[in-house]
């Protein structure tokens, strides 16, 4: 039996059902990583920051955030090398979808119950995604800011609904806008923390970290 299509699991009907002791058997995500590129790369090395942004109050399957991953991949790849992105999957399905299998051989409507004991088996799984979050990301250097668009505008088309891909005004994956990022960093207000930054606090032991200003 197939995958049933997007249209019977895109909306948001039903409470989340996660997976747990109650919730047995639920299938693998297919989704392979969930961030690709040069993930170890500095948060100063890729100021420029793209997003997908859904419009939707909506399901999006595993299934199509993989193709949506592999697609984005796929053209930055190829367009600007594997070691001048990084690229994130912002969503994570952990909602679990259900289906009331039916048997379509000969003499089925001998052995089926009909709408008896109806509450379907594990099938897949899918992300809950609300109007205005982000669904991927892609961090790279500003001459390939454009590119990123164009890979996460292709990477969109795998999803059901209307999403936006808009450009970021923050540096990187970090919480601080890009005409402060240098600033801060230079006077120790702001701190790297691998892809991310941080702010610097005056607690804790004084060293480097904690004395500024």
């Amino acid at each position: 039996m197939g995958r049933r299509p997007a249209k019977c699991y895109r909306f948001c009907k039903n409470k989340p059902y996660p997976k747990s002791r109650f919730c047995r058997g639920v299938p693998d995500s297919k989704i392979r990583s969930f961030e690709t590129g040069r993930k170890r790369a500095d948060a100063s090395e890729f100021p420029a920051c793209v997003h997908v942004i859904s419009m939707e109050k909506e399901q999006l399957s595993s299934e199509c955030l993989e193709a949506a991953r592999v697609a984005a991949n796929k053209y930055m790849v190829k367009s600007c090398g594997k070691d001048n992105f990084h690229l994130r999957i912002r969503v994570h399905p952990y909602h679990v979808l259900r289906i009331n299998k039916m048997l379509s051989c000969a003499g089925a409507d001998r052995l089926q119950t009909g709408m008896r004991g109806a509450f379907g088996k594990a099938h897949g799984t899918a992300a809950r995604v609300k109007i205005g979050q982000i669904i991927l990301s892609i961090r790279t250097r500003e001459q390939f800011s454009e590119t990123a668009t164009e890979a996460l505008r292709r990477a969109k088309f795998k999803f059901a609904g209307r999403q936006l891909v808009l450009t970021s005004h923050k540096w990187g994956f970090t919480h601080c806008v890009k005409e402060d990022f240098k600033e801060r960093m230079e006077n120790k207000t702001l701190l790297y923390d691998g892809s991310f930054s941080k702010n610097a606090r005056r607690h804790g032991v004084i060293s480097s970290r904690n004395c500024f200003g």
